[in-house]
């Protein structure tokens, strides 16, 4: 049917069908796929999957979407998923409720159906099987999560109300190929309060923050062991100078924090050999907008580099080098237009080796700015020092429908770096940017309000 479909599509796009006389066999295998996407429709409250495939005059053609098997029909009046991650072959998606979890949320676990073959100096890309759903929690006890996290290949799924964390292990279902699955036995980890953010080091230890802006709980960090056979529960707990921490990622030895003001960060111990009052946090100043000081809402790593935007006046890229025994913040102004914002970059090293942070600037609710994508070099002179990073780019993009934290345009890549793949939630559309040329090269119409994206496998080559 899929097949069928392709050809469908193909002829709807002005493609040609190899061979084209009346004598083509009707079944002709169509071309192998480049990747396979899972876009999630916001308007449904669902999750929907398509491959793209390079097709006549070398121009990409994606597959109809199609329904996840076994994946539950959701409320869209009262649900709506969060935030989507790949590994292995397993792809893992939140779900939140309006009713502070007591109506039905949790988490979905979905096999992809694409298996890589690992050969040492190569590798194969097999997609042999529909993606299904294998396992999943939705109910009214897992605590309305936020923020689902990939650290070190393990999904970290924040349940907020529950004031902890779920770690699944995509080692206990078999993954990579699509063969008989295992059960896995997800784990809730203590830790952590409110709107949960969330670093996880070396798959050992879990700093879980609380959203608290005073009171008690201001500055919170709990730090629990997270590892197979530790004790799920908090060694011990410090606090940052300032709450309302919004953000936490870690990277090369450290872990970073963003609370109201600047960024916190403080050295890793993964052998819980500290207490909360031998923790020594450092600040990081990020200067002052009007009356309150700049601050940041989420990060982003990329080798031994953290990225976050921070400013709303005069939005700038900051990159800290998490080496350093003192990270410094390197400032890009970043060239965002009256009635839009900055979101949080997304980092990629293309097929030729360069690197780039993307940085959406999606339209504020009730403007009628235009949607851009900001490219931004980040090594120039590949010498391993961002503070040279240059904007190289600014490309119209597609309209975002932003209501709160959902709407957002997002971002996902081919295992080959070749691509980048994109929604435009106000527009039904899906894009597909060149990571070679850095532009636009194709624009799909997919329905519906398409927000979170996740990607998985490349293409596939002869020996």
């Amino acid at each position: 049917m899929r097949c069928a479909l392709w050809f469908v599509l193909t002829a709807a796009l002005g493609g040609a069908v190899a061979g084209g006389d009346d004598k083509a066999p009707a079944t002709a295998k169509p071309p192998a796929p480049i990747v396979r996407l899972f876009v999630q429709d916001m308007k449904t409250c669902s999750v929907k999957w398509a491959d793209v495939r390079v097709g006549a005059d070398q121009k990409l053609v994606l597959d109809p979407l199609a329904d996840v098997a076994g994946f539950k029909k959701l409320d869209p009046a009262k649900q709506k998923l969060v935030q989507m991650r790949e590994s292995g072959s397993l792809v893992c998606v939140g779900v939140r409720d309006d009713a502070d979890g007591a109506f039905e949320s949790g988490w979905v676990l979905m096999q992809s159906g694409v298996g890589y073959a690992d050969h040492g100096d190569h590798g194969h890309w097999t997609y042999k099987t529909a993606p299904a759903v294998i396992d999943s929690r939705l109910d009214a006890k897992q605590g309305n999560p936020a923020h689902l996290y990939r650290y070190d290949g393990w999904f970290y799924l924040a349940n907020d109300k529950l004031n902890g964390y779920t770690r699944i292990d995509p080692e206990g279902y078999a993954t990579n190929e699509a063969r008989s699955l295992g059960q896995g036995k997800p784990l809730f980890v203590t830790g952590g309060g409110g709107h949960i953010t969330l670093a996880v080091v070396d798959n050992k230890v879990g700093y879980a923050c609380w959203i608290d802006g005073g009171g008690p709980n201001k500055g919170r960090v709990d730090v629990s062991p997270v590892g197979i056979g530790a004790r799920p529960e908090p060694a011990y707990s410090f606090a940052l100078p300032s709450g309302g921490i919004h953000g936490a990622a870690a990277c090369a030895g450290k872990v970073f924090f963003a609370p109201s003001a600047g960024v916190c960060w403080a050295d890793a111990d993964t052998g819980l050999k500290l207490t909360g009052e031998r923790v020594k946090v450092r600040h990081i100043d990020l200067g002052t907008e009007g009356d309150k000081p700049r601050r940041t809402g989420a990060f982003v790593t990329h080798g031994h580099h953290v990225l976050f935007v921070t400013g709303k006046e005069a939005p700038n890229l900051a990159v800290l080098d998490a080496k350093s025994a003192e990270p410094k913040p390197a400032f890009l102004p970043l060239a965002v237009k009256k009635g839009t914002h900055a979101v949080t970059p997304e980092v990629v090293t293309s097929a030729d080796g360069k690197t780039y942070a993307l940085v959406f600037h999606d339209r504020v609710k009730d403007s009628d700015a235009a949607d851009a994508l900001e490219v931004i070099a980040l090594d120039p002179n590949g010498d391993g020092d961002c503070s040279d990073m240059k904007s190289v780019k600014v490309l119209a993009v597609g309209k975002s429908a932003v209501e709160g934290h959902f709407g957002h345009h997002d971002l996902a890549f081919d295992a080959n770096r070749k691509y980048g793949f994109f929604t435009n939630p106000g527009d039904g559309t899906l894009s597909v940017l060149s990571l070679k040329t850095l532009d636009v090269v194709a624009t799909f119409t997919v329905g519906g309000t398409p927000t979170a994206l996740a990607a998985r496998g490349g293409e596939d080559h002869d020996d």
